[in-house]
Order: structure tokens, then C-alpha cells, then sequence
């Protein structure tokens, strides 16, 4: 295998560097998060850090890169308080991954891609049409992370929309059934296929498989 030390890190090129960390690190959710301004203009972006923090209280928690340029992202949801978390299937994974691009300040990425806004109820904030999974989600607490200046963002799950064909008997979401994706790295979209599950592991027990 080959071997790469820090310091064989800290002199690789800037691109290169940035490939390897993120990729070598495994498979990441892909997620868009959807947002809107105190003044109504939406924002969605894409999101490979979103991570499951708790089931009770539901908690989920996601890095916003340095704030040294305007995020647009993090001022509507500590603005107005709430987003949506919507995940991406095969058929969005062009016009998701262009929310990355750095459009100026004001300027809604759904007018820019073929995504659609979704509004449900008396909420606020849009979803993003078509996506099998929405979370709505309530901005909570953040930890700014000294070591590289991120902000960790903690927030609540306040509401969950999906596919009812994707459900198991037990609650389990089945997200392979509608082509959700993954990200390796950071623009590698991959389509992960159910290979086994199992029951809840207890010592000295072999496990065994549920039957899909």
C-alpha cells in the first residue's frame, strides 16, 4: 500500500491535498439544504457533512466552512431559524452539485439549476421538489471549531417527509429504492446498493440477517 505522511500532505498541491483528505475518509451523505432570507429569497446548497446525533431528542449536525466570505446558508438559518435537509437521487446529481458554484450574495440557486422549490403547510422555508426524504429542521446550537475555523451547527428535527414506499415495517428507510446517492470525496457521486441487514447485534449471539 502506499504511504503518505503529514508532511507529505502539507507539500502536496492545493487541489490534490483537498481531493485526498476528503476522499480518504469514506462515503458522505449527500444532501442539499435549503434555506430563505429574511427578505423571502431562497438558497440551496449542497451538503456532504450532515451527520445523525441523536435519535431522542431527533438531532442531526453539519460544518460550515470559515465565515470569512458570506455564507449564505448559515446567515438565513440563524436569521429565520429553520431549513430543510433534502436528500439527493441519481437524477438531481447534476443541478445539486452546481449549488456549489460561488454565486454573489442574494442570488437563489433554484433560479440557477432546474430544482424546485417545495412549500408544505404554513412552513416557512422551501423544500426541494422531488426529493424523497425532507427534514425540517430548527437551528439549536453551534460550536465554532478553533482548529480550522468552522462552526459545528446543531439542530433539531422537527418534522419528516417521505416516500411511503421506502418505509419498513419497523420504521427503517430503505433510501436505495429511489437511487439516493453518496458523495466520495468531494465531487465523486456514487449509488450504493442494499447488501444486507441485519438485527441488533448482542454479545455471543450470531447475527442474523432481516429479510428484505
Amino acid at each position: 500500500m502506499k504511504h503518505i505522511t503529514r508532511d507529505d500532505i502539507s507539500q502536496m498541491e492545493k487541489i490534490e491535498r483537498i481531493n485526498l483528505m476528503n476522499s480518504c475518509t469514506g462515503y458522505k451523505s449527500a444532501n442539499l439544504i435549503a434555506t430563505i432570507s429574511k427578505e423571502g429569497i431562497s438558497n440551496v446548497a449542497v451538503f456532504i457533512s450532515i451527520t445523525h446525533l441523536g435519535s431522542n431528542p431527533g438531532l442531526l449536525g453539519f460544518i460550515i466552512r470559515p465565515t470569512t466570505v458570506p455564507r449564505d446558508t448559515y446567515k438565513n438559518l440563524k436569521d429565520v431559524g429553520y431549513f430543510s435537509v433534502n436528500h439527493i437521487t441519481s437524477t438531481m446529481i447534476v443541478d445539486g452539485h452546481h449549488t456549489s458554484a460561488n454565486y454573489e450574495v442574494g442570488v437563489s440557486e433554484f433560479e440557477k439549476t432546474n430544482l424546485e422549490e417545495e412549500y408544505k403547510n404554513k412552513i416557512k422555508v422551501p423544500f426541494v421538489k422531488g426529493s424523497p426524504v425532507q427534514l425540517y429542521c430548527k437551528y439549536v446550537n453551534e460550536y465554532f471549531i478553533k482548529e480550522n475555523n468552522t462552526i459545528h451547527i446543531i439542530a433539531s428535527i422537527e418534522a419528516i417527509y417521505y416516500n411511503e414506499d421506502l418505509e419498513h415495517i419497523d420504521g427503517w428507510l430503505q433510501l436505495d429504492k429511489v437511487n439516493v446517492v453518496a458523495i466520495n470525496g468531494l465531487d465523486g457521486y456514487c449509488l450504493p446498493k442494499l447488501l444486507d441487514r441485519f438485527e441488533y447485534a448482542r454479545p455471543n449471539i450470531e447475527n442474523k440477517s432481516f429479510e428484505i
